[in-house]
């Protein structure tokens, strides 16, 4: 069963949706009448699930008694969610470009410098030395946009709190990504806020059941915004406190 686009919680009224919920709990062993009510005995059943249930890569289930994408996948095991793809022209050089940078590190090491490093950032007008993850989203759409002979539709920013602020893009806030990850697409561009003016972006390669694969400047394997490099990295989508830009057609 496809996933509905929303998170299944107490109280739901579609009948339909919840017997298929209590049908493959029943199915995962867990013991539970099939009435199509989501009443308090459905959610006890889905909160035992996920206290014995893991994610795709390994952790824990929150134990919430809610569906979201990410139990959804997992007691749905076999049909996934589908994979989003993206046919923007600009979203996809933009992945290309960044595509090519994986594996750029700063020289030396924790430094934000670097000859790669330094170009970043003298797309958006800063000096070497400054944090510089906004900068590779911005180089990246730029290299994309200068390829096609068009501008480059980003804000010109070293900041990714300036980036969200800005942005003319179609913006999916973390509510709205976090019940349907369906609204994301490869291309867009994630934004984390982490107070004060502080943040971190990336560029969603693919989405699938909850969880995004991103590019991401002045990171390490941790999804630290303090990185020493461009990497590939697994984030789930309801990390993304801030949420998403999509600069799609």
């Amino acid at each position: 069963m496809k996933y509905p686009g929303r998170t299944i919680r107490i109280e739901e009224h579609d009948i339909k949706i919840v017997k298929a919920i209590q049908k493959q709990l029943i199915k995962k062993g867990v013991y539970l009448e099939i009435d199509g009510d989501f009443g308090p005995l459905t959610e006890s059943a889905v909160k035992y699930f996920q206290s014995v249930s893991h994610d795709i890569s390994g952790n824990p289930l929150v134990i919430d008694g809610a569906i979201g994408p990410i139990t959804w996948s997992v007691l749905f095991e076999g049909e996934p969610s589908p994979i989003q793809g993206t046919t923007d022209r600009l979203l996809q050089k933009a992945i290309e470009f960044a595509e090519l940078e994986v594996g750029v590190m700063e020289n030396p090491p924790y430094s934000n410098r670097g000859k790669e490093v330094e170009e970043y950032l003298k797309a958006v007008g800063l000096p070497p030395a400054n944090p510089w993850c906004a900068a590779f989203v911005y180089w990246c759409f730029s290299k994309a946009s200068d390829s096609m002979g068009i501008a480059n539709p980003l804000y010109r920013t070293g900041s990714c709190i300036e980036q969200w602020n800005h942005s003319t893009a179609k913006k999916i806030p973390q509510a709205q990504a976090s019940e349907n990850p369906g609204l994301i697409m490869p291309g867009n561009i994630f934004i984390i806020d982490h107070g004060c003016g502080k943040g971190h972006t990336g560029i969603v390669t693919h989405i699938e059941n909850g969880f995004i694969t991103t590019i991401e400047g002045n990171t390490n394997l941790d999804g630290s915004r303090a990185g020493l490099g461009v990497f590939s990295l697994t984030r789930k989508v309801n990390t993304i406190n801030l949420g998403f830009l999509d600069y799609g057609g």
